[in-house]
């Protein structure tokens, strides 16, 4: 075998895996696409699988759109992202900054009970959340939705170890120039920080519209639902009309493909910062 030949067949090998593991990712989502645009007469799951709608329609779209107030929930998961996603990233940098600056007793003990956290089950603080905001008052609104949101362990971590990258003499300097503490986190530490931030929106944006389990728990008025309770809620009205649920599932899934692909560049770039630090 002649090199060429060899690097040609490795290179082809790599395309092969690539697809593969490519359509093990997307099958899923060419699948729902795929019944969502399904006429009546054309099966669903079948085997081989038969993907290529004859002819696609938009009957299912419209009977999801119309089961439920589809747009009242869009607007409501629109709300509590607008909300929750800048709160969110803003309560992150404060308490990752003085962690990764500041000197202060008890700060690397405060700074491993936060990453103790990101080893809890998520389940395990629904109880106590929900039992908290029972008794303030806010349970069946939007307040006791949004406030528990707003710490994330794992935002906290990636910002402090950004911070920390940043060099300690850009800071010295800064404090040297006579600069106050809020003002070197604002006009220094967060430009420095703009890839890591756009990675903290990225998932900020999908877990808040995707975040199904909390509202369930502390929404009660159906008026209020985000996105993923409504397509639950779709699921119930419908039954086993698979067509009608699919359709709304991809209707809802269409903003976070969009915010993703307009943010891309700046995750990729946090990306290659990450990887090169």
């Amino acid at each position: 075998m002649t090199p060429r030949l060899g690097w040609w067949m490795r290179r082809a090998g790599m395309y092969v895996l690539l697809s593969a593991i490519a359509l093990v990712f997307v099958g899923p989502f060419l699948i729902l696409l795929s019944a969502a645009l399904k006429p009546s007469g054309q099966a669903v799951f079948s085997f081989p699988p038969d993907i290529i709608p004859r002819p696609p329609v938009l009957t299912w779209a419209k009977e999801a759109w119309t089961a439920i107030p589809f747009p009242r929930y869009l607007l409501n998961s629109t709300f509590l992202v607008v909300v929750m996603v800048p709160a969110y990233i803003l309560v992150s940098a404060l308490c990752a900054y003085p962690l990764a600056l500041m000197n202060f007793r008890g700060r690397s003990v405060i700074f491993f009970a936060i990453l103790a956290t990101m080893f809890m089950p998520g389940e395990v603080m629904l109880l106590p959340r929900f039992l908290v905001v029972s008794q303030i008052g806010m349970a069946d609104s939007y307040l006791g939705v949004i406030l528990p949101g707003l710490l994330s362990a794992f935002g906290i971590f990636l910002l402090r170890q950004t911070f920390a990258g940043v060099p300690r003499e850009v800071v010295d300097a800064a404090r040297t120039d006579g600069c106050h503490e809020l003002r070197i986190f604002w006009h220094v530490m967060l430009p420095a920080a703009r890839p890591t931030l756009a990675i903290l929106g990225v998932f900020g944006f999908i877990s808040v519209w995707n975040s199904f389990i909390w509202p369930m728990v502390v929404l009660k008025d159906s008026a209020l639902y985000p996105i993923a309770l409504g397509i639950a809620y779709l699921a119930g009205i419908t039954g086993t009309d698979v067509r009608s649920l699919a359709a709304g599932t991809v209707i809802s899934i269409v903003p976070v493909v969009v915010f993703f692909m307009i943010m891309q560049r700046h995750v990729l770039e946090g990306m290659s910062g990450a990887v090169k630090g």
